[in-house]
């Protein structure tokens, strides 16, 4: 019998050798996972249907010479019989013969199947093996592939391929890679453009709806928006407009609840009546070097030169000490340098008796890395560090430049160049949301005039003003892109403001 071993680094590759090696009558005899890879016994099927036959003829002689006894089991045979490799092939095939026949019929295999076939030491050398020794051993459990009868063998049509396990190979089950293309990305943008359409036509349906419902919501919610307030604030408020008021009194219910929620100083808590070491921040440009000349006039003409102290860290902008210095000069006031930290607290010890001690920084850009190291030179108790905002900046930047310097850690607000911003809504915003407290407003460039405390009532007045007839102001046809729930957290105004 021509049985032969294919080893491959899968199995696949493996019965691929035996199909080319016997064809599509290739029977395989066993698999089995080696070091070297997996390994395949494989036999033409042609071989294995003249060993059957072979084994038929031969048992009707050996039974009639030496009938073997039928309660022996197959660790005494091996002991009894010194058999070859095919010999031994040989008597487990009929030995399975006798247990197929044994199902079929019902009849004692041991009873009807004829003697096992033994081969003498002396068997011709064509079919010559390797003896198997015959020292007595423990009886073993043989893994054989059970086959079909010898008869059938020759009759059947052959199959492609047959295997003895009848569990795939590991790398048969996976299923194969798949790489994305660009047909994937093309598909992939237009399912997003075609979500952003369909959203875009919800929000629109969704205001035209609300319009339709309650036109007085959507009056000021347009309002509002032309005003500058976020689309955040506005549906905030607009959420908890009474149901039954009309348009006149819903204004006055709007307005009155930005007022409630716009935090300012107390009549008699200004900057100058609280005195103190005020440090006066920001970013370039917003006039932090006036409004401390406006604040130590105000000083000045209230308790007089001696009870002001001037002190400019600004080492970054050319002319920044003179200008600061001329101010003083026209006040009578000495303005002093400091370079670091250090100074700065000697200075301050210097100035102790004064009422009030005005610091005077470099301004810097919100994004700027130069925010910390200022902040940490500021960092001591007895400062009050008060940011400075452009009221005419956009409400994305106020938003920035009041992250970057630490709202919650800020003393208060001054909202400076009033008289040039054209919308007062991006700037209340901001304070509403980031809940700091409006402590001066600068509405001019003159000293100390154009200085007044904060009017919270007077400035959302001003802030509703607005004509509306900007080329940035949404028309009512856009407003479904605002008033739509936005996806980012949304703004809890408290139940005692509203």
């Amino acid at each position: 019998m021509n049985i032969q071993r294919f080893t491959a680094s899968t199995s696949r590759e493996a019965m691929a050798k035996a199909r080319l090696a016997f064809g599509d009558s290739a029977v395989i005899l066993s698999t089995r996972s080696t070091g070297d890879g997996f390994e395949v016994m494989a036999a033409a099927e042609e071989s294995l249907a003249s060993l059957g036959e072979q084994a038929a003829a031969a048992a009707p002689a050996a039974a009639s010479a030496a009938p073997a006894k039928a309660s022996a089991s197959v660790a005494s045979d091996t002991e009894a019989l010194a058999m070859s490799t095919l010999s031994f092939q040989d008597y487990v095939r009929e030995r399975m013969l006798r247990k197929r026949r044994e199902a079929l019929h019902g009849t004692p295999a041991e009873a009807a199947a004829p003697a096992v076939e033994r081969r003498s030491p002396a068997a011709p050398a064509a079919h010559a093996a390797p003896q198997i020794s015959t020292r007595p051993a423990e009886p073993i459990e043989v893994p054989v592939q059970r086959f079909n009868q010898a008869e059938t063998l020759a009759t059947r049509r052959p199959a492609p391929i047959r295997v003895r396990s009848a569990e795939p190979a590991w790398e048969d089950s996976q299923p194969a890679t798949r790489f994305p293309s660009n047909d994937d990305s093309r598909m992939a943008v237009e399912l997003s453009a075609l979500k952003d359409m369909i959203e875009e036509r919800f929000n629109t349906l969704a205001w035209l709806g609300s319009s339709k419902q309650n036109p007085i919501q959507s009056n000021l919610m347009l309002k509002l928006i032309r005003a500058g307030y976020s689309p955040a604030m506005s549906r905030a408020v607009l959420e908890r407009v009474p149901t039954d008021a009309g348009a006149a009194e819903a204004m006055r219910w709007l307005m009155d609840v930005l007022t409630r929620n716009l935090k300012v100083s107390a009549a008699g808590a200004s900057l100058c009546d609280e005195g103190g070491v005020v440090s006066l921040i920001g970013a370039t440009g917003v006039g932090k070097t006036t409004t401390a000349a406006k604040l130590a006039a105000q000083c000045v003409k209230q308790y007089g030169a001696g009870s002001v102290g001037l002190i400019t860290l600004d080492t970054y902008r050319v002319s920044g000490f003179e200008q600061l210095r001329a101010f003083g000069r026209m006040l009578g006031v000495v303005a002093h340098l400091a370079h670091d930290r250090a100074a700065l607290k000697d200075l301050l010890n210097l100035l102790s008796n004064k009422r009030m001690v005005i610091i005077d920084t470099a301004g810097l850009g919100q994004r700027d890395q130069r925010i910390q190291d200022m902040l940490d030179v500021l960092d001591i108790p007895k400062v009050k560090k008060t940011l400075v905002l452009n009221a005419g900046s956009q409400g994305d930047t106020l938003d920035e430049v009041l992250t970057s310097f630490k709202a919650s850690a800020l003393h208060g607000v001054v909202l400076s160049k009033v008289d040039e911003a054209v919308k007062l809504g991006p700037a209340l915003d901001a304070l509403i949301r980031h809940q700091v407290v409006l402590r001066g407003v600068a509405n001019g460039q003159r000293v100390p005039e154009d200085w007044q405390g904060p009017d919270a009532a007077a400035l959302v007045r001003q802030s509703m003003g607005t004509q509306g007839k900007s080329s940035f102001d949404p028309q009512p046809t856009d407003m479904g892109y605002f008033f739509a729930q936005a996806s980012g957290r949304g703004l809890d105004l408290g139940a005692s403001h509203v």
